[in-house]
C-alpha cells in the first residue's frame, strides 16, 4: 500500500504566550521542540494509522527567535518511508500579528517508528513520490541516513584512532592532557 504525502500532512498554529517564554523574554526552545514532537507524532500516526514513537531527531537549528504574541505555525509532511519508520519533515514559522511579517524559525527531520497495540514495530505504507521535490526529499533522507551511519561508526571506541584527531583539536578551544 502506498499513500500520498498530502494525505497525512498536518499544520498547527498556536499563539505564543508569556508562559512559553524563557528568562530573556523569547519563546523557550523546549516549548517549540515539544510542539515539533507533537506534530511529528500526528503526521506519522496519520500516515501509518498506528501509534508512533520518536526514534531520532536530525539537527534542530534555531534560526530566528520567536517573540511572545507571535503566531507560530508548524507544518509536517512525510518525506521518507522505510519498513516501520518514517521521516517527518518539519518547518516552523512565526508571524508577527501586527506587521504580518513571517520568519522561518527552523526546520528539522523526525524519524518516527510505528507500533502495534503490543508495542512491536509494525510495517508502514510506502510513500507516493509524484513531484521532483518529493523525490529530492526522499533522496535527501537516504543520504542523511548514510551520513549518520558513517559518522556513528567513525567514532566507535573500537574504531577510533586518536592520532587522526589530535591536530584538528589544537585548532579549537581545548587542551589535550593524556
Amino acid at each position: 500500500m502506498f499513500k500520498h504525502p498530502k494525505e497525512s500532512q498536518v499544520t498547527i498554529t498556536q499563539l505564543m504566550l508569556p508562559s512559553h517564554s524563557n528568562f530573556s523574554g523569547k519563546i523557550h526552545g523546549g516549548h517549540i521542540l515539544n510542539l515539533m514532537d507533537q506534530i511529528a507524532f500526528a503526521c506519522a500516526s496519520k500516515h501509518s494509522q498506528n501509534y508512533c514513537v520518536t526514534a531520532s531527531v536530525n539537527r534542530v537549528d534555531f534560526l530566528s527567535p520567536i517573540e511572545v504574541g507571535e503566531l507560530v505555525t508548524l507544518k509536517a509532511s512525510i518525506n521518507y518511508t522505510g519498513k516501520t519508520s518514517m521521516v517527518v519533515g518539519l518547518r516552523v514559522e512565526s508571524e508577527n500579528i501586527q506587521t504580518g511579517k513571517i520568519k522561518h524559525c527552523n526546520s528539522s527531520y523526525f524519524t518516527m517508528v510505528a507500533k502495534d497495540d503490543a508495542g512491536k514495530n509494525v510495517a508502514v505504507p510506502g510513500i507516493i513520490l509524484d513531484t521532483e521535490q518529493a523525490v529530492r526529499r526522499f533522496s535527501r533522507s537516504i543520504a542523511r541516513q548514510q551520513q549518520t551511519r558513517h559518522r556513528s561508526s567513525r567514532f566507535n571506541a573500537s574504531e577510533f584512532k586518536i592520532e587522526e584527531h589530535l591536530d584538528s583539536i589544537t585548532q579549537h578551544n581545548a587542551k589535550v592532557v593524556l
